[in-house]
C-alpha cells in the first residue's frame, strides 16, 4: 500500500472513531451504527491478524472507558472481531460490494454477541430480545455505513495491477 493510500485509510479510521464518540451519542438509537466496528474492519483487512487484534483491543479499551461496569467486554469483542476479520480477509474481502456489506454485518453481529455474553449484564428475555432483534438491526445499520465507507475507499482498496 502506498503512503497516499495509507494516509487516506488513517484519516478515514480517525474520522470513524470521531463519529463514534460525537455523532453516535447525539443520535442515541437503540440499533445505532457502531463506527468503531467499521474502523476495526477497515484496518483489519489491511494488516496481519496480530496487529488487527491489537488495534481492536485498544479501540475496545477506549470504548470501555465510558462503561466501567462492563470494562473489558468491549476490548474482548473488538479483539475477536479484529483478529477474525484479518484472518478471513482473503476469503471474504473482495471487490464484490454485497460481500463487503455481509462482512461488516457479520463483524458487528460477532462483536455484539461476544460483548453481550462477556458483560453479563442482561439475562433471560432481555438478552434474547437484544441478541435476536436489536443486534441484527444495529448490524444492518452498521453494514450500510460500512458499505458507504468501502465505496468511498474503493479506489484505495483495489490492488495495483502489474
Amino acid at each position: 500500500m502506498t503512503s497516499g493510500r495509507s494516509w487516506l485509510t488513517a484519516m478515514m479510521f480517525l474520522g470513524l472513531v470521531g463519529l463514534h464518540f460525537t455523532l453516535r451519542p447525539i443520535l442515541d438509537w437503540r440499533a445505532g451504527v457502531d463506527f468503531l466496528v467499521v474502523a476495526v474492519l477497515l484496518v483489519a483487512v489491511r494488516v496481519r491478524p496480530g496487529m488487527a487484534a491489537l488495534v481492536g483491543f485498544l479501540l475496545g479499551l477506549v470504548a470501555d472507558a465510558l462503561t466501567p461496569e462492563a470494562f473489558g467486554a468491549g476490548a474482548l469483542a473488538m479483539t475477536v472481531v479484529g483478529f477474525g476479520a484479518s484472518s478471513l480477509k482473503a476469503a471474504f474481502f473482495a471487490e464484490n460490494v454485497a460481500l463487503n456489506a455481509v462482512f461488516v454485518f457479520v463483524g458487528k453481529l460477532v462483536h455484539d454477541v461476544v460483548f453481550l455474553l462477556a458483560e453479563r449484564r442482561l439475562s433471560g428475555l432481555t438478552l434474547v430480545t437484544q441478541m435476536f432483534w436489536w443486534t441484527p438491526l444495529a448490524a444492518l445499520a452498521t453494514a450500510l455505513v460500512g458499505l458507504l465507507v468501502m465505496t468511498l475507499l474503493r479506489p484505495t482498496l483495489e490492488r495495483r495491477r502489474s
